[in-house]
């Protein structure tokens, strides 16, 4: 039962980002941008900072306690590719997330356009490399990629 539950709470705090991010990419548009949509873009990108790690405590929680045992994931080449990938995922969104800062510093003067699309960008980029993260998983799910 405990693997179950650690599949779900880890599934559900991954859907959680994935909306975070996709919707934090809808609103970047510079013909929608305003004031009040910047804020919520800056609320919607602390909110996924707070999903990432909610899916990267349950992803540990899951290595350790899930029913395969840390041995499995931790000399599985499926998990080090999910890790890398998420990696990657993080530093796009990290400086996402820096250029959002200097959004929020320069308010009430909005992004010119360029800035906003190069971000929109990086956005788009970091959220469909997240669609790769559970392919992997599902695949370890299943007992594959153990190097014995």
């Amino acid at each position: 039962m405990l693997e179950s539950w650690l599949a779900f709470f880890h599934i559900a705090a991954f859907v959680v980002w994935v909306v975070f991010a996709a919707s934090q990419a809808a609103l970047c548009r510079s013909e929608w941008l305003n004031e009040a949509a910047l804020r919520r873009v800056l609320r919607l990108d602390r909110l996924l900072w707070v999903a990432v790690v909610l899916v990267l405590v349950s992803g540990l929680l899951r290595v350790h306690l899930g029913k395969f045992g840390a041995g499995f994931y931790w000399t599985n080449w499926l998990l080090h590719l999910k890790l890398t990938l998420f990696a990657v995922v993080l530093v796009l969104q990290a400086l996402v997330t820096r250029r959002l800062s200097r959004w929020r510093a320069a308010l009430p003067a909005l992004p010119q356009a360029g800035a906003v699309r190069t971000t929109r960008v990086l956005m788009m980029v970091s959220t469909h490399l997240m669609a790769l993260l559970p392919l992997a998983g599902a695949f370890m799910a299943q007992g594959f990629g153990a190097t014995d």
